[in-house]
């Protein structure tokens, strides 16, 4: 129905975040961004978003999925009360959740 929606965070809408906020949000998404999709950064920004803008609830007949995830990620950042510091934190605390749930790779 909505084109631009997709069920959970995408990849591709993480870099249009970046002007959202001050530098310490520009570094992280900067980071995160140029990474390949399923990167453990990648995860963890994403499932972070997914918390964020409350992606488990969205319906594809709502507002907010009509408007599209990049445009829902951008409101939602920008109307966050949270300072970038306490973001990155929250990012920092999604890695390490992410860590414990992936399995260990060979060297």
């Amino acid at each position: 129905m909505y084109p631009e929606s997709e069920i959970l965070f995408p990849h591709r809408a993480i870099s249009p975040l970046r002007r959202e906020r001050g530098e310490v949000w520009h570094e992280l998404v900067s980071q995160v961004a140029c990474q390949p999709d399923g990167r453990e950064d990648t995860l963890a920004f994403s499932l972070m978003m997914i918390r964020l803008c409350d992606c488990l609830h969205c319906d594809q007949s709502s507002y907010k999925a009509s408007l599209g995830c990049v445009s829902c990620a951008q409101r939602t950042v920008a109307a966050e009360k949270t300072s970038d510091l306490m973001l990155r934190q929250t990012f920092e605390q999604t890695r390490q959740e992410i860590r414990q749930q992936l399995p260990v790779r060979p060297n």
